[in-house]
């Protein structure tokens, strides 16, 4: 196997540095700046296009991970081995990706236009999130593009035989830098946005994808009970004495 030194660089020690820093700088955030460790959210001071925004993106978001979970992580030997053949896995991955990233890309459109657009929300920018939004959308639409370009309006492309077995490898420690080499320009920079974003993710808002809120599931009820109001005795008036 013969593997050039940027392509080691490229697809070995650049992931390999980014999930270190994802991993380190979690810790860091967590012990040095717990207080900071939220969303961040403005909705008190515009809700209008958050009210649509916000949930385009989140649904689209979980549905993109999802199909990327399935895509990356899982061979194809396994879903053939459930009954679900190559060409149905296709057509169904290529539609509804294009489903969930249409929403993902239109509720992050909205989420920009209003932090752009809306005076007292762009005033609560801070750093982070000029490199969140840049970067978050840049990655999201490289992968729209890529799934387009090849799987729409070309003639497909099957990236679980080299962008499948090149990620896998990467987290068994066995890393295939010649899996991915030869991929497509979009997926290969799609792949490398990627590795960004999961190197800036512990110094931005995206934190907040860790504190789902899963205790309100099992906590106990809070009972409200109203307030009787109780009546008091009234003092007997006293009378006044007569003057002498």
């Amino acid at each position: 196997m013969n593997v050039s030194t940027s392509d080691l660089l490229l697809w070995v020690a650049f992931p390999y540095v980014c999930l270190a820093v994802f991993v380190v700088g979690h810790v860091w955030r967590w012990r040095q700046d717990q207080f900071g460790w939220t969303s961040h959210t403005s909705q008190l001071l515009e809700h209008r296009w958050l009210r649509w925004g916000g949930p385009l993106f989140h649904l689209g978001a979980f549905a993109v991970i999802a199909g990327h979970v399935v895509g990356l992580a899982v061979p194809a030997s396994w879903t053939e081995a459930v009954g679900v053949s190559e060409h149905a896995y296709h057509t169904t991955a290529v539609w509804l990706g294009s489903v969930a990233g249409v929403a993902m890309v239109t509720g992050l459109g909205m989420l920009c236009a209003r932090r752009l657009l809306t005076r007292r929300v762009r005033l609560t920018t801070d750093r982070s999130d000029k490199l969140l939004f840049p970067l978050l959308a840049a990655t999201v639409l490289l992968g729209i593009t890529a799934t387009a370009a090849h799987n729409v309006l070309g003639g497909g492309y099957d990236y679980r035989e080299t962008v499948s077995v090149w990620f896998r490898g990467v987290f068994a420690l066995q890393p295939q830098p010649d899996a991915i080499s030869g991929a497509p320009l979009l997926f290969r920079l799609h792949a490398l946005t990627a590795c960004l974003l999961f190197a800036a993710w512990p110094f931005t808002r995206l934190v907040h994808v860790w504190s789902v809120p899963l205790g309100y599931l099992t906590r106990p009820y809070l009972v409200y009970r109203r307030r009787s109001r109780t009546v008091g005795v009234a003092a007997p008036a006293r009378t006044p004495e007569k003057a002498r």
